[in-house]
């Protein structure tokens, strides 16, 4: 749904964390999160499961992954 986002802090070895922010761009889009293989993929796909941006972060190195849902209008 349009204004999902995901924000993903990394431990880049500096002296500070690192963050970024993955955000379905138009309606009918979405954010999805997959853990595999020692990888978090993040990832704005289409209404058909159609990925328009992927991120990929080493599981080792995520500190936080926050997950925002977009704000829902109240129910008539």
């Amino acid at each position: 749904m349009k204004g999902d986002r995901v924000e993903i802090v990394i431990d880049a070895g500096g002296s500070s964390p690192r963050t970024y922010e993955i955000s379905a761009t138009r309606a009918g889009r979405r954010v999805e999160v997959a853990s595999r293989r020692g990888l978090v993929e993040v990832s704005e796909v289409t209404r058909s499961g159609t990925p328009v941006r992927t991120a990929r972060f080493m599981s080792s190195r995520v500190l936080a992954l926050v997950e925002h849902p977009a704000d829902e209008p109240p129910a008539a």
